[in-house]
């Protein structure tokens, strides 16, 4: 009873760790939840399948795609869109967010413009994006660069404003000129606001690859829900969606081990 009671004090305790095995089970439990949802609903009859596809009918369709190899194909199609946009994007907005989060003539120059675009709707600008660089895959990637790049950089040039100044200060101190101070001394402190943004902009690419392939594509995970839309093909659909969420969090799951490797301090 006392080991009860504990476990109970210590899930809701605020910020409390809680053991490996508790974690589990929870995550286990709520993913079953979800799971005894879904098929009380499609096989007790309570929801057609033209509208919710039955879990069977789904690992059906993923089996049928897996094995004529469809399926393969549209995913590393997909997976190309989101990395090298998400890269492209990445490498530029990085290096430019932390000169805007660390001098503020740069801030001065770039905020106001920022802040006027990332609150653009990224889908008005697809038709523009198909008259400026055509239907090929550049149109695709140039969607998700353009749904990610202006919110890395706002984020990240918040992480880079939230380093303590004493820590500059304390490096000219020591010796250190103003290059050796946001070198060694801004960069690394900032590197773990930085990973976390890439890796939550790493789920806004994935949201926006279904708005890069839905219009002029001919591959990806998104194009064949828009197909199987057209044939009321609810169980590709769902499918679809199910492995952009696996995807999605195998990223996820990549972020956290860099983040793990690279500044272990930080954890």
């Amino acid at each position: 009873m006392a080991r009860k009671r504990s476990l109970v004090d210590l899930c809701l305790t605020p910020k409390a760790e809680i053991p490996t095995g508790l974690r589990f089970a929870v995550s286990t439990l709520v993913w079953l939840a979800v799971i005894g949802t879904w098929s009380v609903a499609t096989y007790g009859g309570f929801m057609q399948e033209i509208f919710l596809p039955s879990p069977t009918a789904v690992i059906a369709a993923f089996f049928r795609l897996f094995e004529d190899g469809t399926l393969g194909q549209h995913i590393w199609a997909s997976v190309q869109v989101v990395v090298v946009g998400f890269v492209i994007s990445s490498v530029i907005a990085v290096p430019l967010g932390l000169l805007m989060g660390t001098f503020r003539v740069v801030q001065a120059g770039l905020e106001p413009l920022v802040n006027f675009i990332r609150y653009l709707p990224v889908t008005s600008f697809v038709p523009l994006f198909i008259l400026w660089i055509g239907i090929g895959i550049e149109q695709r990637i140039m969607v998700i660069f353009f749904g990610t790049f202006f919110q890395q950089l706002v984020m990240i040039a918040d992480v880079s404003r939230g380093v303590q100044k004493d820590l500059i200060n304390a490096s000219y101190t020591l010796g250190a000129t103003r290059r050796d101070a946001v070198l060694h001394v801004l960069t690394p402190a900032a590197m773990p606001g930085v990973l976390d943004t890439l890796r939550v902009t790493m789920g806004w690419a994935w949201t926006y690859l279904v708005v890069a392939e839905l219009v002029a594509a001919s591959s990806g995970l998104g194009y064949i829900s828009m197909k199987a839309m057209r044939g009321f093909q609810v169980d590709v659909i769902f499918l679809a969606i199910a492995v952009i969420g696996l995807l999605g969090l195998l990223t996820d799951l990549v972020f956290r081990l860099l983040r793990m490797r690279l500044v272990a301090w930080a954890n």
